[in-house]
């Protein structure tokens, strides 16, 4: 793997230098860790001039989960505690020669941005932006296994919660309950606060579990992701509770169905971000339920649940291949309930079988 991260560095340092700063400070965690292998509590990686360096403010410990920095990078660990790593990172800059330091001014505070240009006044500070996450965008073979088992822990975990007794549990309980089935299989943790609706709070977005307890006849939304090795999937699910379900949830299963099945099949590369969200939309859309879709309908996934492209109406770019996202249309009817199915799938070329889908989890609208 150290080839891998040396590789991914040497990426940022062309474009560093096409910018004309020599040198780079990474803060943002996740774009640390996708950079060095690791990202230790408080660490920042300096691409330097001479050689490149991880700066702690303590020794990382070796902890299951959370990487090993690549053996390649220099270690700095910082002489004594209460130290900032990212101002000791352009302190070193600065005695390297280095006259510009590009820093990701979305991730800095003010304060921290300023403490950086005091400690060596002659170093010019220039805003990197995104480039990072640019970089991350499109995953190489071993990111995608690592979703690909974060995926399949996250089916077992809730295949094995539709085999056990629902009714009158509360939602806060089964969200526990999914919650602890994704370490026994193998995660690090959930990829992010999972969430359990029921009755008229099913098909929200991001709904935070409360003490409602499951009841005949309900809608059950179910959304939940692993960790695995870093990497954060997701999946989400509607079933009826005990009872065949009624017409009105039958058609507005089959609607968020369809409207779902529409975005996944537009995963190509080459697709416009903006024209997979309309591919969904425009199938809720057309049934009358403009004012109760989400803002996006899917987004990518990686070393944060949340990462670029966005698929949304206003979003700019296309996808390339090897882009894990998630596509996760849904209504919600205030008082009634609601609706949402989501997958993570990764844009794969028509000459490979078209879009891979990593969370197999039946689509079925099951009685449970």
């Amino acid at each position: 793997m150290s080839e891998v991260y040396a590789t991914r560095r040497s990426r940022l340092r062309d474009r560093c230098n096409a910018a004309g700063t020599a040198a780079a400070l990474i803060s943002r965690p996740a774009n640390v860790r996708y950079l060095a292998g690791a990202a230790p509590q408080g660490a920042v990686l300096l691409l330097g001039r001479r050689e490149d360096q991880l700066v702690c403010p303590v020794p990382p410990e070796d902890r299951p989960g959370e990487g090993r920095p690549d053996e390649a990078l220099a270690l700095h660990v910082l002489p004594s505690a209460g130290g900032d790593p990212a101002v000791a990172a352009a302190g070193l800059a600065g005695g390297e020669g280095t006259d510009a330091l590009a820093v990701e001014e979305h991730h800095l505070t003010v304060a921290r941005y300023r403490a950086l240009g005091s400690v060596a006044p002659g170093l010019r500070l220039a805003d990197l932006g995104t480039a990072v996450e640019q970089l991350r965008v499109v995953k190489d073979e071993e990111e995608i296994s690592c979703l690909r088992i974060g995926a399949e822990i996250a089916d077992q975990a809730l295949g094995e919660l539709l085999e056990s007794i629902l009714v009158g549990r509360t939602e806060r309980h089964l969200a526990l309950e999914l919650e602890r089935r994704l370490v026994d299989h193998g995660a690090e943790g959930p990829a992010f606060p999972t969430s359990v609706a029921t009755g008229p709070n099913s098909g929200r977005c991001g709904h935070r579990p409360t003490d409602r307890r499951v009841e005949e006849g309900d809608f059950l939304s179910v959304c939940l992701g692993a960790t695995y090795r870093g990497y954060r999937c997701e999946i989400g699910r509607t079933f009826v509770i005990g009872t065949s379900p009624a017409d009105w949830q039958v058609e507005l299963y089959d609607l968020v169905f369809a409207a779902q099945r529409a975005g996944r099949e537009a995963l190509l590369p080459g697709a416009a971000y903006r024209d997979v969200d309309h591919a969904a939309r425009q199938v809720l859309d057309s049934a009358g339920y403009a004012d109760a879709l989400p803002p996006v309908t899917g987004h990518g996934v990686g070393l944060e649940i949340d990462e670029d492209p966005q698929l949304a109406p206003s979003a700019m770019g296309k996808l390339d291949a090897c882009v894990p996202v998630t596509v996760e249309p849904g209504v919600h009817l205030p008082g009634r309930g609601g609706v949402r199915i989501d997958d993570t799938l990764v844009v794969r070329p028509e000459a490979d079988g078209g879009p891979e889908l990593l969370t197999i989890t039946t689509k079925e609208l099951l009685a449970l």
